[in-house]
């Protein structure tokens, strides 16, 4: 069931039927950013026993409209432009990048910078009143040299700083083919880059073409910084995820998102799934950078709730959501109670299971075992990283079938796939091990390069 923020009192009743419990009614946004839902996988629960359930606290993106106004952006594109970057990899960047600025309009800032062992500012920050000067600039990128990938990225965020305004989606889209190895080069140098820009209310989109570049350093920058990443096997598919990418940052509609979960008494929160949060004894904390219109991102939950007599409300937890609208820069905030009953009929929990919260739950889980396979693979331990990914295949294969779930079963076939990669070895384990990695990133902050609704300029 979905809330929107600020939702009226009215649906009280209707929430102790189905687990959720909004606030009291407060001053309605005349356009709310984002749709809040609070669901449990398992509304009904078995009276005189503990019991571990899973809440689930969803916010989606609100329509925007073709004719709508939305939030200015703020963008700049990193070109990798090392030596391996040369022919039609170099071309197609080029072809890319420029088609993109064409999705740009009145008001949006572009700037372009370019690395290889050094970095050039190729085009500075402009309002694209000059829009052809910038693709001129775009075409004289030549490749050659090193991977200076920090410092290329450290540039781009520079160049944003110089027009960052209030009300504004700030945005770095970086395309490499390479590894970083020229200045900080691990994970956890680009995961704190990515983190400290998020801070600044930067996201950065990794854009990971062929089969030479480090995912690890390329989905921990995104992971860090709530972006996307996408990995390219074809120098021939920029164009459309650049197309994608763009349709991404022209459809923010909230921005600078908080979530605090608080159990109720005697709830404990056990772990959440998937995401990194927080938590402190009943408080459960995260952030995330923004939101797109009809993206839907989620917070699972494991929690334990107490024992207690049949026919009685067992409270579960309150979700409190803060969010800043991207166009007017107005805080909305809403406040939603959760709620299980217990009951003494099994068969009344069994009918009750709410089974698209489980399914998220199986994929979940299912992604975190074919994590512990990969690594497993990169420790040497190949007995036991086959042994992993197997887990995983059958755990989402056997989740598709107890759910009747379309999408577990995809995944579970999808993983099969990736295991026969992994044990061919070779350039087929590489690229199966750099799509582990986005699934893995998906499943931690559910940003992909899908289809996203054409925004108006």
């Amino acid at each position: 069931m979905k809330l929107p923020f600020f939702a009226s009192a009215c649906a009280t009743l209707f929430g102790v039927l189905t687990g959720v419990l909004p606030s009291a009614a407060g001053a309605v946004p005349p356009t709310p950013a984002m749709d809040l839902s609070v669901e449990l996988a398992h509304p009904q629960i078995l009276a005189g026993r503990k019991m571990t359930t899973y809440l689930k606290v969803g916010l989606t993106g609100q329509e925007l409209e073709a004719s709508a106004k939305r939030a200015p952006v703020n963008v700049t594109i990193v070109i990798d432009k090392s030596g391996s970057m040369g022919g039609d990899k170099m071309v197609h960047a080029r072809e890319a990048a420029k088609q993109a600025l064409d999705r740009l309009g009145a008001g949006d800032m572009v700037s372009v910078v370019a690395y290889d062992d050094a970095v050039s500012l190729i085009s500075p920050a402009t309002d694209l009143t000059d829009r052809d000067r910038v693709k001129a600039a775009i075409d004289r990128i030549q490749a050659g040299g090193s991977t200076a990938l920090f410092s290329g990225i450290s540039k781009g965020a520079e160049e944003l700083r110089r027009n960052k305004r209030p009300n504004q989606v700030n945005r770095v889209v970086l395309l490499s083919d390479g590894m970083a190895n020229v200045g900080p080069s691990s994970p956890q140098d680009l995961g704190r880059l990515g983190a400290s820009l998020a801070k600044e209310g930067i996201t950065v989109t990794t854009l990971g073409l062929g089969l030479g570049y480090n995912e690890d350093l390329m989905t921990e920058l995104a992971l860090r910084s709530d972006g996307n990443h996408a990995f390219i096997e074809n120098s021939q598919n920029l164009a459309g995820i650049f197309q994608t990418e763009f349709g991404d940052i022209l459809s923010v509609v909230a921005q600078r998102i908080r979530v605090r979960v608080q159990c109720a008494e005697g709830v404990r929160p056990v772990r959440v799934l998937g995401r990194e949060a927080d938590i402190h004894g009943q408080d459960v904390e995260l952030e995330m950078n923004q939101i797109y219109a009809r993206q839907h991102k989620y917070l699972l939950l494991e929690v334990e709730i107490p024992e207690g007599v049949a026919d009685t409300d067992a409270p579960v937890a309150t979700a409190e959501v803060i969010s800043v609208n991207a166009l007017t820069g107005i805080e909305n905030r809403s406040l939603t109670r959760s709620v299980a009953r217990r009951v003494n009929d099994p068969a009344l929990i069994a009918n009750t299971v709410n089974k698209a919260v489980l399914v998220e739950v199986a994929r979940a889980i299912s992604t975190e075992k074919e994590a512990l396979a990969v690594k497993l693979s990169d420790e040497g331990r190949h007995e036991e990283a086959t042994k992993a990914y197997n887990a995983a295949c059958s755990w989402s294969l056997s989740e598709a079938k107890r759910l009747a779930s379309p999408e577990l079963e995809k995944l579970g076939l999808s993983q099969q796939e990736r295991l026969q990669m992994f044990n061919a070895g070779g350039a087929s384990a590489n690229a199966a091990r750099k799509m582990s990695k986005s699934e893995d990133l998906y499943n931690r902050t559910q940003n992909t390069l899908s289809s996203k609704p054409e925004v108006k300029k």
